[in-house]
C-alpha cells in the first residue's frame, strides 16, 4: 500500500466539490456506519460515499504512525471520489489525524472527526462516574485527554476507561450476539458496573452496533451514549456554512455507497443486511488496497 503523507502545498488539487457531490465517511471497517446511519437520517436529500479500509481493520493494535498514513490514504481517496466533505467516522483515526489532515487539505475540503461523547455523560451522570470503552489508541490520543481535562475534572467526575481488541473484530463478523461476545462484554464492563458507573460512552464507532448485546446483559443498569447523532448535526453545520448542503429530492434511491479496500464486499453483504436500517438502501463493491 502507498501512504499519503500530509505534503505542503496539496498537489494536483481537486476542483471544489459543488452541493451535489456526496458526503465522504471512513471508518477502518464497518463499524463507521452506525455514522453514516445518523447522517443519512439527519440529512436525507444527501448521497453518502463510504469507505471501509477492512484490509487494515482493527486500527485500534497500530502503531500511530501508521494509523495516520492509513487514515491519510483513506481521505485521500474519498477526496478524489470527489466528495465535499470528508468525516473520520472511527475515533482512533481522529485521535491522531485530525491536524494534519486539515492542515493539509485546507478549507475546500473540510474534515469532520470524532471524540467520545463524554461531554453529555457527565453532564447527566447521578453516581459520578462514568466509563468509556475505546480501544487503547483513542486513549492515547489527545482528544479524548482534553474533553476529560474540561468537562470531567471540574465536575469532579470519574472516568474509567475500558479498552478491549477483540470486540472490532466481532461487529466485522457480524458475531455482536455470540456467546463469545456477549461473555467477553461480561468480563470488561461488569467491574465498571461495580464501581457505580451509570453511563457508558461508546467510544469506537464500531461499539453502538453492540447496544442490544450490552442491554442484554446488564439492562437498565448503563445508559449508553454515542457520537452518531452530535457528528450529524455537525455534519449539517459544516454543509451550511459551507454553501454545500443539497437540497433537492435524490432520483436514484441509491443513499449509501459502501466501498471496502480488503475485497471482502460479498462476505459483508450477509453482515450488513443486520446492521444497516431497512429503509436506507446501499451497495457495496470491493476496490481492493491500492
Amino acid at each position: 500500500m502507498t501512504a499519503i503523507h500530509p505534503v505542503y502545498p496539496l498537489i494536483d488539487p481537486m476542483p471544489k466539490a459543488h452541493a451535489d457531490a456526496p458526503i465522504g465517511i471512513f471508518d477502518s471497517g464497518i463499524g463507521g456506519l452506525s455514522v453514516a446511519q445518523e447522517i443519512a437520517r439527519h440529512l436525507p436529500k444527501e448521497r453518502i460515499v463510504y469507505y471501509a479500509d477492512t484490509a487494515h481493520v482493527p486500527y485500534g493494535p497500530r502503531k500511530d504512525q501508521e494509523i495516520r498514513e492509513l487514515t491519510a490514504h483513506a481521505i485521500e481517496w474519498l477526496y478524489r471520489k470527489g466528495c465535499k466533505v470528508a468525516v473520520v467516522a472511527c475515533n482512533t483515526a481522529s485521535a491522531f489525524s485530525l491536524d494534519y489532515l486539515r492542515d493539509y487539505y485546507g478549507e475546500n475540503f473540510p474534515i469532520i472527526g470524532l471524540v467520545p461523547a463524554l461531554k453529555p455523560a457527565v453532564l447527566q451522570t447521578k453516581s459520578k462516574t462514568v466509563a468509556v470503552l475505546a480501544t487503547p489508541a483513542t486513549f492515547r490520543g489527545q482528544l479524548i485527554k482534553d474533553v476529560i481535562q474540561r468537562f470531567a475534572i471540574p465536575a469532579n467526575v470519574q472516568v474509567i476507561p475500558v479498552t478491549c481488541l477483540d470486540l472490532v473484530p466481532f461487529v466485522e463478523s457480524g458475531a455482536q450476539m455470540s456467546e463469545a461476545c456477549l461473555a467477553t462484554l461480561k468480563a470488561i464492563l461488569q467491574p465498571v458496573v461495580d464501581q457505580g458507573a451509570d453511563y457508558l460512552v461508546l467510544g469506537c464507532t464500531h461499539y453502538p452496533f453492540l447496544k442490544s448485546a450490552i442491554q442484554s446483559i446488564f439492562g437498565q443498569k448503563l445508559t449508553l451514549i454515542d457520537s452518531g447523532l452530535a457528528v450529524a448535526r455537525q455534519t449539517a453545520r459544516i454543509l451550511i456554512k459551507n454553501q454545500l448542503l443539497f437540497e433537492q429530492e435524490q432520483n436514484n434511491g441509491l443513499r449509501i455507497e459502501c466501498y471496502v479496500s480488503g475485497n471482502n464486499a460479498e462476505h459483508l453483504k450477509t453482515v450488513l443486511q443486520y446492521l444497516i436500517q431497512e429503509d436506507l438502501t446501499w451497495d457495496i463493491r470491493n476496490i481492493g488496497v491500492e
